[in-house]
């Protein structure tokens, strides 16, 4: 393939000369620190950056760093931000407790009135005030074996407490007493010589 004609007459700038090396305006060459020096400015600016945001986090939660102390006025009121930030706020419940209902007296648990004195009727006349209270087996016999030193109303389990101080209420007695040898299967009355019918 051949060169299209010059139309023009050569000058000096067509002729290119013997002399080595590069003509015109070129930079000088660059040293090392000039290369690497951008370089070190931005890692040492993103890591002052990155430690100020990282300390200003820090004490904006209230997290101390090692070998930091928390100032006394703090130690309340981070670990309470602290609490509120883990655990969600409890909404008050004001539930009413339950109504409690006072156990009443079983009138239809057997009770036997026994006379431990020498006054006749003693039994009959307690038997027939428990009746006129409620209770509906009330029976009356003379007692044996050793008095009480007062009158006592004894009964046999603790779910017959209530109507236990039901009977000794309504015959004038203070002394309740939780025997079930002495009450057998229901509640026993020994009425001795302080009972007044």
């Amino acid at each position: 393939m051949s060169k299209p004609p010059y139309p023009y007459p050569e000058d000096e700038f067509d002729v290119v000369g013997r002399e080595s090396g590069p003509r015109g305006v070129h930079r000088a060459p660059r040293s090392g620190w000039a290369t690497a020096a951008p370089f070190v400015l931005v890692v040492l600016l993103f890591s002052g950056l990155a430690y100020g945001l990282v300390t200003y986090l820090y004490s904006w939660q209230g997290i101390t760093l090692p070998g930091q102390e928390v100032p006394d006025d703090l130690e309340g009121e981070t670990s309470s931000q602290s609490a509120s930030a883990t655990t969600p706020a409890a909404t008050p419940t004001t539930t009413p407790p339950p109504p409690t209902v006072a156990p009443t007296p079983q009138f239809g648990t057997p009770v036997t009135v026994y006379n431990a004195t020498s006054i006749r009727g003693l039994a009959a006349n307690g038997a027939a005030a428990l009746t006129t209270a409620g209770f509906t087996k009330v029976t009356a016999e003379n007692f044996t074996g050793s008095e009480p030193a007062a009158s006592t109303v004894f009964y046999a389990s603790d779910d017959l407490k209530v109507t236990a101080e039901a009977a000794a209420a309504s015959l004038g007695i203070t002394t309740v007493t939780l025997s079930p040898p002495d009450a057998a299967d229901g509640i026993a009355v020994v009425l001795v010589s302080d009972y007044r019918s």
